[in-house]
């Protein structure tokens, strides 16, 4: 698959990087910031870069907050934006959308609902939550509170590309990612408009940056839409599908340090961008 035509690192101010969380600022599924990207952050906000959180997450590990201090955060897939600490965007499911994705009709699947009052899942008979959801005080998903709007429905089952096939032929507007590698056997569906392009998008205005002026970071399927819309996009990793968004490849977190201070020494040789 071929890149995008050629085009420069960014080298001056304004400047906004945009990271997706696992497989990309952090490890798979970890919870902390890599020190060498810690420090090479650290730099590049130091000379004035804005950063940005966007992940599929219902929220960020406090560690990675603590490291990255970005300037805001994008979790559900882009659904709900936060800009200085403070609820900018929330996307939420009609009932009669919710209703539909929850139709599935994949035996034994473990169905989990992200609610503002936390989650609710269905499990396989016999098979007893995970620890992160035990952690986070998972609730029945029988017990789920009817008037309150759901966020983000995830599924876990073999069979949930066809399942997702089924669903964008009878509702395309929802934003289904996942289904296909590296996550075969997980689905993600967020509401219409929620996802991590419609965030950045949000995010630059809020912070006065033009999407020219944006440098995005992401390693799979629901970063396709931020890469595409991005300034200078990153593909971190080596899924093949992301090759054709990106403008430059890291081989993984813990290369993207090295890759972040490269950036600043371009920003600290650039000259002062004109008044």
């Amino acid at each position: 698959m071929t890149r995008p035509p050629e085009r420069p690192r960014p080298h001056a101010l304004p400047l906004l990087l945009a990271f997706d969380l696992d497989g990309t600022l952090i490890p798979e599924m970890g919870r902390e910031v890599p020190a060498p990207t810690a420090a090479a952050l650290a730099r590049l906000r130091g000379l004035g870069v804005r950063v940005a959180v966007i992940t599929g997450r219902d929220s960020a590990p406090r560690p990675v907050l603590e490291a990255a201090q970005p300037d805001a955060v994008a979790t559900n897939n882009g659904g709900r934006v936060e800009l200085g600490g403070e609820l900018h965007r929330e996307a939420r499911f009609t009932v009669e959308e919710l209703r539909a994705v929850l139709a599935h009709e994949l035996e034994d699947a473990r169905v989990v609902v992200f609610m503002p009052s936390g989650l609710y899942a269905e499990l396989p008979p016999g098979r007893p939550p995970e620890a992160w959801m035990v952690e986070r005080g998972v609730r029945p998903l029988a017990d789920a509170p009817t008037d309150e709007p759901a966020l983000k429905v995830g599924f876990y089952h073999p069979g949930v590309a066809d399942f997702a096939a089924r669903l964008r032929e009878s509702h395309p507007h929802l934003v289904l990612t996942g289904a296909q590698p590296p996550y075969s056997e997980f689905l993600t569906v967020t509401p219409t408009g929620a996802h991590k392009g419609a965030a950045l998008t949000l995010i630059a205005e809020g912070l006065g940056i033009e999407l020219e002026r944006t440098v995005v970071f992401g390693d799979s399927d629901n970063d396709v839409a931020m890469l595409e819309l991005a300034g200078y996009a990153v593909q971190v990793g080596q899924l093949p599908l992301l090759t054709p968004h990106a403008h430059a490849q890291v081989s993984g977190p813990e290369a993207l340090g090295a890759y972040l201070e490269g950036l600043a020494d371009r920003l600290e040789g650039a000259e002062a961008p004109p008044a």
